[in-house]
Parts: structure tokens; C-alpha cells; sequence
């Protein structure tokens, strides 16, 4: 398998009413999904917002848990945290990315609303050639716009039943281990 990094998109995704929107970042965010990352052997994962005060509260909480007393009392965490890079946008992920790995990166889309995509053993195929970067969207995900760049987008997470609205963080999670290579779920 090639490097897997995941970006948390926080511009641009849209709101309830399909507006386009920035939205805020949340702390438990940031913990979750960086363990999740380490958990499932993911290189990086990176924070984009526009909203520079958004940044500098990443910032803050990193460098608590990377190197204030949090790094002491919790080494775990540190190294979660530590996986964690902010940008402004999603250009700078892909080239942040591609730059770490050396190599052209895929960007993977995920949404609820997805029509056919991608299956994860089909995206695990695509990890052996390159470098994955799977895009996760907050607010109610992922704007249009990047839907007609040409990349590919996994099929949605489904459940038993009609609902499907998922918190980022889990649904970040089960995709995470779905394309682990020792994956046991199609």
C-alpha cells in the first residue's frame, strides 16, 4: 500500500440548505479523528479552514498536546496529534501531500449523497498505485465544486435503514478501516 492521509474540509462544504459555507472546527474532532488516523496507520491528517482564528485554535490545541504539558501527561495523544497539519485550503493539502510523499496523490471524495462511487476494496486498488488523500466534508459535506474535479468518490457508508447521516467522525473511522489493508468489509 502506497501513504494514506485523510483531510478535514471545513470550506468548502455546505449547510442544511446546500449553501456554501465554512464551518467550524471542533476539539473533538481534531482528537478523534488523529487517533483514528495512527489507529488504522494513516500518515497524516490534515485540517483545512479558511478562517485564520480557526487555524490558530488547531494550532493551540496542538501545540498543547505536541508540546505543553499535555505531550507530558498524555504521550499517546501526542502521538496522534502529531499527524495533524493546517491549511487554508485544499490545494495545499494536495501539494503539502504530494510533496511528503514524493508522488502524485489521489484525492478520494466521501459523502452520504453519492451516487455509485467507488467500492473500498476498488479504492484499496487504487492505494496500491498511489498515495490516497480521502477527503471528509463537515457541516453537510462536501461542496458540489469538488465533485466535478474528476476524482473519485467511495460509495456511501450504509446502514439497516433509510437514515444516513453519520458524524464525520464516525463514518471517518469505518472508511479508515475499510481501506486498512487487513480490511475484512468490501
Amino acid at each position: 500500500m502506497k501513504p494514506r492521509a485523510l483531510a478535514l474540509l471545513h470550506y468548502p462544504v455546505t449547510n442544511r440548505r446546500g449553501d456554501l459555507v465554512a464551518s467550524a472546527v471542533t476539539n473533538l474532532d481534531l482528537h478523534d479523528l488523529a487517533r483514528n488516523a495512527i489507529t488504522f496507520g494513516w500518515e497524516r491528517f490534515y485540517v483545512v479552514t479558511p478562517i485564520a482564528e480557526q487555524r490558530r485554535l488547531v494550532e493551540r490545541i496542538r501545540e498543547h498536546w505536541c508540546q505543553g504539558f499535555g505531550a507530558d501527561y498524555n504521550p499517546h495523544r501526542k502521538k496522534a496529534l502529531d499527524l495533524i497539519a493546517i491549511l487554508p485550503d485544499l490545494a495545499g493539502a494536495i501539494a503539502d501531500w504530494e510533496k511528503h510523499t514524493g508522488e502524485p496523490v489521489l484525492p478520494v471524495l466521501t459523502g452520504a449523497a453519492v451516487r455509485g462511487g467507488v467500492s473500498c476494496r476498488q479504492c484499496r486498488e487504487m492505494n496500491r498505485r498511489q498515495p490516497l488523500l480521502v477527503l471528509f466534508g463537515t457541516g453537510w459535506g462536501l461542496a458540489p465544486v469538488l465533485f466535478q474535479q474528476g476524482w473519485p468518490a467511495l460509495e456511501p457508508i450504509r446502514g439497516e435503514g433509510d437514515y444516513n447521516h453519520l458524524p464525520v467522525r464516525s463514518a471517518a473511522a469505518i472508511i479508515m478501516d475499510r481501506l486498512c489493508e487487513s480490511a475484512r468489509c468490501p
